[in-house]
């Protein structure tokens, strides 16, 4: 890569100065958010199990992942909980962890037509096996369905999905059990061949061998730190077609680290697709996917992997997409408290800045820990807020830190031009003021009616449904695609929406937050602008398809055209113009 995109001087910089105190009203006009809890009117009730012990194990700190996704093509997002196992106090070296009950299970919820759900894990066979940890969604046969790949400590599981209500454990004879501590994970074809690869974050090299940790005075028995393990290198799976993968993580120039989050986006805009990784207590991972089947690590070197000071931090969940409508892809880390999250800008050419001081970003986490985030529209303004769940990793450290706390609660933070954040969490509702051990974040319009929802799982605890209700008037598009010469899921396929106010772009992916998958469906605010003047999407085989005059406040189901790849597609039909 040319050294003008490399300013490595930048990391021992990061001196601006920390913005005013901004109302805690928020801004003048600005609509109120509101969400309301749902849980178990909804018909939810699960709860995780992390299996915390005398021990102190680490692995029962992490929490786990859900995944919103719509198993049944039926135009209603169902929701997948990843759940733990049982540990022994203390758990013999070797043995296998095991749901020794069904309190253990992983759970499957089909949302009924009702907006109510139906627990359908066992009709599903979807209960699982040992510690399930994180969660992908992806059709990796292009068969119109979605797969799920669930990620667990001592072995992975790929779920075929059959289209009827029933998935298939089909890890075996595709190739892809892992093993180790695997944590996110993320469907993308990082070769354009059609194909959808994986790739899988482990933590560290890690077993029920490990030591004991912390003085041994009541109260103060601790976890041990990530800095007594040696870190795991990534998997990732190239799709070989009929069904089979192929591990080849070290020859695509993948290298260990401490991987807790992973996100899928085109950073330079050349048609690849580039991975971000973060990593706990180690400098964070930037992937630059040359085009011709390997990467190369760059986050040094572009800017994005130290803090404003030249200093690692603990990189947990992890969102890459545009805040501001410049069009390029930018990323937000959740870290622990007095590290504050890292919002690294992306400026093109010359890499990125680190803009958590200058956005507001750092006054506003510097007392908490955050884990899945998403940048998401709550009010359909144009602006992408930002969302966190937020907890410590250490239930006693108020003992270390007595400025911090173990439970916090959500923050949701308003994006006010693309140019800062304020927290308005104190407003959206009283979920936002309970105290979580939040871990997991999906987002999707769960009721289809324009507005992003959210699901939240916390450590050794309930999950939380969390329906926006935010009385805005604004106008929103929603695009749901399906590719023919590219990955049925389009995955990849980068989509600019334009309206009388600008345009904004968005990647087409479920990967991002923290072991967790988001609805697949692009989703656009628009603001006052009753209609959109263009879509453009550029398609992960190349073609390039332009829609115009578009009514919005809808959904768009779009295929992709027949076309050569890098073309254009044909005109629009006459229903896409209208």
């Amino acid at each position: 890569m040319p050294l003008k995109r490399r300013e490595f001087m930048r990391l021992a910089g990061g001196a601006a100065l920390w913005p005013a105190a901004l109302p805690a009203h928020g801004r003048t006009g600005a609509i109120p958010p509101r969400f309301a809890e749902r849980t178990a009117a909804a018909g939810i009730h699960f709860l995780h199990r992390a299996s915390p012990n005398h021990n102190k194990y680490l692995l029962s700190t992490m929490g786990s992942g859900v995944a919103l996704f719509d198993s049944n093509r039926d135009g209603r997002l169902d929701i997948f909980f990843a759940n733990g196992a049982h540990i022994h106090d203390p758990q013999p070296p070797g043995a296998p962890l095991r749901k020794s009950g069904p309190e253990y299970w992983n759970r499957f919820y089909r949302q009924l037509s009702d907006g109510r759900f139906e627990d359908a894990t066992a009709e599903a066979g979807l209960a699982g096996e040992g510690f399930s940890t994180g969660v992908a969604v992806g059709d990796f046969d292009n068969d119109g369905f979605p797969d799920l790949y669930v990620c667990g400590y001592g072995g992975n599981h790929l779920y075929h999905n059959d289209g009827r209500g029933k998935f298939t454990d089909v890890t075996a004879e595709a190739g892809v059990v892992g093993g180790g501590w695997c944590t996110s994970a993320a469907w993308f074809d990082y070769d354009r061949d059609g194909r959808l690869d994986l790739i899988v974050c482990r933590y560290m090299i890690w077993n029920f061998d490990a030591r004991w940790c912390g003085p041994h005075r009541p109260g103060y028995r601790s976890y041990c730190h990530p800095n007594l393990f040696p870190p795991a290198l990534v998997l990732l799976y190239h799709n070989e077609g009929g069904g089979k993968f192929r591990e080849v993580a070290a020859e695509a120039g993948f290298k260990p680290g401490k991987g807790l989050g992973v996100a899928v986006a085109d950073y330079d805009l050349d048609g690849w697709p580039d991975v971000y990784i973060t990593n706990d207590t180690m400098p964070e991972f930037l992937y630059h996917n040359r085009g011709n089947g390997s990467f190369e690590e760059v986050a040094l070197l572009d800017g994005c992997a130290l803090d404003g000071d030249g200093r690692t931090f603990a990189g947990m969940g992890v969102d890459f997409s545009d805040y501001d409508n410049d069009g390029r892809p930018d990323v937000v880390i959740g870290d622990l408290g007095h590290q504050m999250y890292p919002l690294y800008h992306n400026d093109g050419a010359a890499g990125f800045s680190y803009q958590t001081y200058a956005s507001g970003l750092g006054a506003i986490s510097a007392r908490h820990a955050g884990w899945g985030l998403r940048f998401m529209d709550f009010d359909n303004d144009g602006w992408k807020d930002l969302l966190v769940t937020q907890a410590d990793v250490l239930d006693t450290i108020h003992l270390l830190h007595p400025d911090l706390r173990y439970r916090q609660p959500m923050l949701l933070a308003r994006n006010v031009g693309g140019k800062r954040f304020e927290d308005i969490s104190a407003q959206a509702g009283p979920a936002f003021r309970e105290d979580w051990a939040g871990r997991g974040l999906a987002i999707g319009d769960i009721d289809n009616d324009g507005r992003l929802d959210a699901v939240v799982t916390t450590n050794n605890g309930p999950a939380h449904l969390l329906m926006n209700r935010t009385p805005t008037r604004h106008h929103w598009l929603r695009l749901r695609l399906e590719g023919k010469r590219s990955n049925r899921d389009a995955l990849g396929a980068r989509v600019s929406v334009t309206t009388a106010a600008g345009a904004q772009t968005a990647e087409l992916t479920t990967a991002g937050s923290y072991q967790s998958s988001s609805d697949s469906r692009l989703h656009f605010g628009l603001g006052d602008a009753a209609r959109v003047q263009a879509i453009e999407i550029h398609w992960p085989s190349g073609l390039r398809q332009r829609l115009e005059n578009i009514r919005a406040d809808r959904q768009l189901n779009l295929t992709e055209p027949e076309g050569a790849p890098g073309g254009d597609a044909p005109a629009p039909t006459r229903r896409h113009r209208e």
